[in-house]
């Protein structure tokens, strides 16, 4: 049968994953989603135009591919028209014929974003700290689903009367944990028939749908990880992490694709290291080196446009994600916002007490006082924006990203050194 080949973000999010699904996606035959939702933010720059995509597949823009939404997706509906408008004034044609949404996916309500936002003032208020959440609904959704009381996407098209009053119950279920939470549930109804309407024919039996494109004729099909290995439910920095698996594992539970299918799995990492919102980052630096990356690499949120912490690249970490990944390659991201520094530190393990640990720790107090080994190299002081073959870069930045591969024991696959599609070099 066919193999899926996956790209997932190796450290806390915004590594410039689109940039690699979008090289992958212009050869693809389906592109899919497997976790999370608009909560994502991927930025894809297509004939000088700039796309943003938050729950579409990036492979949206390729007319010879299907997109598809898979179950472990949670959709907010007035969000996935709201994106389909914007970039449709860009240019994109013809979307709701290419894209397939899974009928087991999970239903983000308005009142679920609402949650969000009356949580995180909550928790602001009681710890003194919030998570950082992009105030989206995902985790409250997400919540649901565990406690069994979401609502999904074939629950909308069928019996609408029942959907409605599971609808209402889940409402007043909120209502009575947040007094404040007001909720217009006649209109919210009113507008969810309507949407039921317009995706009723792009919806599918996902694990059908993915079975067939699995077994039938040979097909190229694109896993587009969102988040990353750092923000894992499970094995990311927790509580600081968002709500669905964004390793290799939510590929199988969020498509229904068995694990012997797995082919290719790209870990994609930017050239350093960088984080959003508070919890631990060891390689962090609060200086003019941490300054310089945030405003050379114009570090800052597409879905929330705040500003990210920056630091040296963190191998640790990266090992780490391929632990529980096991990339078969990597993409090595913006290159280029190195371009001007005299010398680059490369963190290569944690010590405790003085001590190497040979794992990342669990603990967020722990990985706060981890002190971290570095190597230093020196710098190229050369602009690389230029490149476009393994020759082209200079001896030093070649160093660079064979201290990576050894350390990792990972070939880097692309080296990214720019904003455009032909700004990724392809090394083999």
């Amino acid at each position: 049968g066919n193999k899926v080949t996956v790209v997932l973000g190796a450290q806390w999010g915004d590594e410039g994953k689109g940039k690699v699904v979008d090289l992958l996606a212009t050869e693809s035959d389906i592109v899919c989603r497997c976790q999370g939702g608009n909560n994502a933010g991927h930025t894809v720059v297509v004939d000088g135009k700039e796309y943003d995509f938050h729950l579409f597949p990036s492979g949206i823009i390729n007319p010879k591919a299907i997109s598809f939404i898979g179950n472990g997706v949670v959709i907010h509906l007035p969000g996935l028209f709201e994106e389909a408008e914007k970039n449709e004034k860009k240019g994109l044609k013809d979307w709701e014929k290419r894209l397939i949404i899974s009928d087991r996916a999970h239903i983000v309500f308005d009142f679920h974003q609402a949650v969000d936002g009356l949580q995180e003032v909550q928790r602001q208020a009681q710890e003194g700290k919030n998570i950082g959440t992009t105030k989206k609904g995902i985790g409250p959704t997400y919540s649901s689903k565990a406690a069994r009381t979401g609502l999904r996407i074939c629950d909308l098209l069928s019996d609408f009367d029942e959907f409605s009053s599971r609808f209402k119950n889940l409402a007043q279920q909120y209502k009575s944990m947040f007094p404040t939470l007001e909720i217009d549930t006649e209109g919210q109804l009113k507008k969810l028939k309507g949407y039921a309407e317009k995706i009723r024919p792009m919806v599918r039996d996902g694990v059908y749908f993915m079975y067939e494109a699995l077994h039938g004729s040979p097909k190229k099909i694109l896993v587009e990880g969102a988040n990353a290995a750092l923000l894992d439910i499970d094995f990311g920095t927790y509580p600081f992490v968002t709500s669905s698996n964004c390793t290799v594992g939510g590929v199988c539970t969020g498509l229904g694709v068995p694990p012997q299918h797995v082919g290719d799995v790209y870990g994609v990492v930017k050239a350093y290291t960088t984080r959003v919102g508070i919890g631990a980052f060891p390689t962090e630096q609060i200086n003019e080196i941490g300054d310089l990356l945030q405003s050379r690499g114009h570090e800052w949120g597409v879905t929330t446009g705040r500003k990210r912490r920056c630091g040296w690249l963190d191998l640790v970490i990266l090992k780490y994600a391929h632990m529980i990944n096991g990339f078969t390659a990597l993409a090595l991201t913006k290159l280029d916002i190195l371009d001007v520094l005299d010398e680059i530190k490369i963190g290569v393990a944690y010590k405790l007490g003085g001590k190497r640990i040979p794992y990342f720790p669990a603990n967020q107090e722990i990985l706060q006082k981890v002190e971290v080994e570095y190597e230093t190299m020196p710098g190229w002081k050369t602009d690389t924006t230029g490149a476009r073959k393994w020759e082209d870069l200079p001896p030093k930045a070649q160093n660079y990203i064979r201290c990576v591969e050894n350390h990792v024991g990972v070939p880097v696959k692309w080296v990214g050194v720019g904003k455009s599609r032909e700004s990724m070099i392809q090394l083999f």
